[in-house]
């Protein structure tokens, strides 16, 4: 039994050789990157001291859940979960559904050229830099030399130095992120509805179905299993805000409202080389992840029998 395992293994590996030398860069990346990092969660439960190497991880005195008590014991606790969570609540809530409305407007349009012009147009955003869209929003929302100021000075209002006051930074944060990155994300949606059968668009014409009935009840049931699919990948990230935006938009002044767990963890961390509290603070951003994940996949599966799985 072994050797006819041992011989099927050697002739798939023969027969999938070029597949495996392709993948093989992937599977490299997520070793050093992703599992290879993980061996530092360790981190979390020692009293690490900077200068002991990786060897040090291991070697240092265990303190058990001492950063964790810690951390929940500060005044910080709450207004970093709670940041975290709101920026990417209103993000999902006001950045998810954005896509797929798009997707549908621009495969409504009879015009193919007109279509891919909007497509790319809205395309392009996306690959600009994350730091030259924050100067972009500081440069717009200058309080002295702003387009956004000076518009309201021309109709008597006077400048708001929106990027210092903590009311501001969610919706700022919000809407600049759902304009960079609605037009990448509509992708799948497009690529999805494109694949729905000429034949179901034909037949419920032939039925006297008009275009708001045609994507009511063909287009968005047709897409349904990948809207529950992303929706849920995205809330696998729930508390996983952009570190580099909020780090380039944020300052001391609006930290009531823009502190989130990412830039605290890299202020204790980098700056005050509190490996171990930070790695216990990030550790527990991640398992909230998870947890959010799992559940959602678990309902998903029991309400819709969509999961990814």
């Amino acid at each position: 039994m072994k050797a006819e395992t041992k011989r099927r293994w050697k002739k798939n590996l023969k027969r999938d050789k070029y597949l495996l030398i392709m993948i093989l860069p992937v599977i490299i990346y997520y070793l050093v990157f992703c599992y290879f990092p993980m061996t530092g969660l360790y981190m979390a439960f020692t009293n690490y001291r900077m200068g002991s190497g990786l060897a040090g991880i291991f070697n240092s005195e265990f303190v058990g859940l001492k950063w964790f008590r810690q951390f929940f014991g500060s005044v910080y606790a709450w207004r970093l979960v709670r940041n975290t969570f709101l920026l990417s609540f209103y993000s999902l809530i006001f950045g998810f559904p954005i896509p797929i409305l798009f997707a549908v407007a621009v495969t409504q349009l009879r015009s193919k050229r007109l279509q891919k012009v909007v497509q790319v147009s809205t395309y392009l955003p996306y690959f600009i830099s994350t730091v030259v869209v924050c100067g972009m929003i500081n440069n717009f929302l200058s309080p002295s030399s702003g387009i956004i100021n000076q518009l309201l000075n021309a109709v008597g209002i006077d400048s708001i130095n929106f990027m210092s006051l903590p009311e501001w930074f969610r919706p700022i944060y919000v809407i600049s992120g759902s304009w960079q990155s609605f037009g990448f994300n509509s992708i799948i949606f497009v690529a999805a509805i494109m694949g729905i059968s000429p034949d179901l668009y034909e037949a419920m014409r032939m039925d006297g179905a008009n275009k708001r009935q045609v994507i009511w009840h063909l287009v968005l049931p047709s897409i349904k299993p990948t809207i529950i699919l992303l929706l849920i990948m995205t809330l696998g990230s729930m508390m996983s805000v952009g570190f580099e935006k909020v780090y380039l938009l944020y300052n001391t002044a609006v930290y009531e409202t823009a502190d989130v767990i990412q830039t605290y963890v890299y202020r204790q961390g980098i700056q005050s080389n509190n490996y171990s509290y930070a790695s216990a603070v990030g550790l527990f951003n991640s398992v909230v992840n998870f947890t959010i994940v799992f559940a959602a996949n678990k309902l998903s599966r029991k309400l819709t029998d969509t999961a990814i799985w």
